[in-house]
């Protein structure tokens, strides 16, 4: 297997210290602080280890401190719920004693019931599309070194834009962007596995939809972002080890928030999964202001 592909599956599947009480480490992706998705991963993680014959169909989570790259992460796992089809387990991810995330996840059996979903947004196929590595020099040229590093470093997941990446956006755009991703490398038939790296990579360019229609862009310095919450549903069985189209939009900014909306789409149309995530978004008067935002969100 992929070797980063490989050390974020080790990542994921966290040390357990006791029976409700697990360990994760983190990996420095390029941002200021540990990547949510790694955190939220990790949780959903943490409450699959305490489930048995039920796979996971919602989380919801909600960041409340920055995560120390440096120090462990503890997740404190309540068995809140284990009904005869549904269980739910609530997650404390803890640091330095406090808490830096809330998360709260549903299990079910599996059952056969009611079946009906959106269509497919018509955009071109992976095939043809370049991946974010593919970046011309004198545009990287333009960003900082931590960030330049994450752009072009070799990552876990493959990204295709359907439409070209701009990274000193001036321009305002329509609140809508799809992008095609992919695991580097095949996985074991695991679903939860295969859960848990989507939680991971969900967290990827959502909330920078959000700022499309004001022609924001980081490499002006002066944008701050940072997610506040993030929820997911897992609609159908999915491979992330295939191509899924993360179509993605913004129906509302508004109090220093942006609101967005995610559906993963697998490459023949089923709709596999569903997200929304708000956060933070500030623009500071000072264009040299240093910027506080995750390079996760500038894709």
């Amino acid at each position: 297997m992929h070797p980063v592909l490989e050390d974020l599956i080790a990542l994921l599947k966290l040390e357990r210290i006791e029976e409700n009480i697990f360990r994760g480490d983190s990996r420095d992706i390029g941002s200021a602080q540990v990547f949510g998705g790694q955190v939220v991963g990790q949780a959903l993680s943490a409450a699959q280890h305490t489930v048995d014959g039920r796979v996971a169909h919602s989380l919801h989570a909600y960041f409340l401190r920055r995560g120390d790259m440096n120090a462990p992460i503890i997740y404190d796992v309540d068995r809140a719920r284990d009904g005869g089809s549904f269980s739910n387990r609530r997650v404390v991810a803890i640091q330095h004693g406090r808490p830096i995330l809330n998360l709260a996840a549903s299990f079910q059996i599996l059952e056969n019931g009611l079946d009906h979903q959106v269509d497919m947004p018509d955009v071109p196929p992976p095939g043809g599309l370049k991946d974010l590595t593919e970046i011309a020099t004198d545009v990287l040229e333009t960003i900082p070194m931590k960030l330049r590093r994450f752009m072009t470093g070799k990552r876990p997941f493959e990204f295709r834009p359907v439409n070209s990446l701009s990274l000193d956006r001036r321009g305002k755009l329509p609140p809508k962007k799809h992008v095609w991703i992919r695991a580097v490398d095949h996985l074991p038939p695991d679903q939860a596995l295969h859960q848990n790296l989507l939680a991971y990579v969900s967290d990827f360019e959502l909330l920078a939809t959000s700022t499309l229609p004001h022609g924001l862009s980081f490499t002006r310095r002066n944008v701050i972002m940072a997610s506040l919450d993030h929820a997911l549903w897992f609609h159908r069985e999915f491979r992330i080890d295939d191509w899924l189209l993360y179509s993605m939009d913004s129906p509302n900014a508004s109090g220093a928030r942006g609101f967005a909306r995610g559906q993963l789409f697998t490459e023949k149309g089923v709709l596999v999964a569903s997200t929304t995530q708000e956060g933070l978004i500030r623009v500071v008067e000072r264009e040299n202001e240093r910027p506080r935002s995750d390079p996760r969100n500038q894709a």
